[in-house]
């Protein structure tokens, strides 16, 4: 069953996450949003799904400003070469409409086929402002509650550094381990 705002608010609150969210018009564009969000505080982020040659799937969500080169993020995932995932199969992975982009939908992602990565100093900046499933709103949420909630969904978020201006040699990551991990 794909999870509604509603649902998704729900999910939060038997958590014990609190949230705050506001209406808006719209809004497919991360332009579109500085346009209209105003003095809403907080980190604001674009959020891209992405597959690889070989079907794995990549949920990276990052500040609204890094510039991400996605041959460079391919290497740190361990992934073949990046595409942006097409909008039938965003729907059908992570129930969600193009424009709508967010870590909430993970909630939709039973079988653990999406990947989620999170941009390390975005984690720094509370709250966080995401979509709940719909691009009409945006829900603020903090750091911690972001990555309880993501667990809580079975996918343990890898935290990358997404600065792409950053030294590609030194490799870290929290999170998986292994051959996919991230620097």
């Amino acid at each position: 069953m794909t999870a509604t705002r509603e649902s998704l608010m729900a999910r939060l609150d038997e958590l014990g996450i609190e949230t705050r969210t506001v209406e808006h018009p719209p809004v497919f564009t991360v332009e579109e949003a500085k346009d209209l969000r105003g003095d809403l505080p907080g980190g604001h982020t674009k959020n891209l799904f992405l597959k690889d040659k070989k079907g794995a799937l990549w949920l990276v969500v990052c500040l609204e400003d890094r510039r991400v080169d996605l041959k460079a993020l391919r290497k740190r995932l361990g992934a073949a070469q990046l595409s942006f995932g097409k909008p039938d199969l965003l729907r059908e992975k992570l129930g969600i409409e193009p424009g709508s982009v967010t870590p909430f939908s993970v909630i939709n992602d039973h079988g653990g086929a999406v990947t989620l990565v999170l941009d390390r100093e975005m984690l720094d900046i509370d709250p966080l402002n995401f979509h709940p499933l719909r691009n009409d709103a945006t829900t603020q949420i903090a750091p911690a509650d972001l990555v309880a909630f993501a667990r809580a969904t079975g996918h343990e978020p890898l935290i990358s550094e997404i600065d792409e201006t950053r030294d590609e040699q030194t490799p870290r990551m929290e999170g998986r381990g292994g051959p996919a991990a991230l620097c």
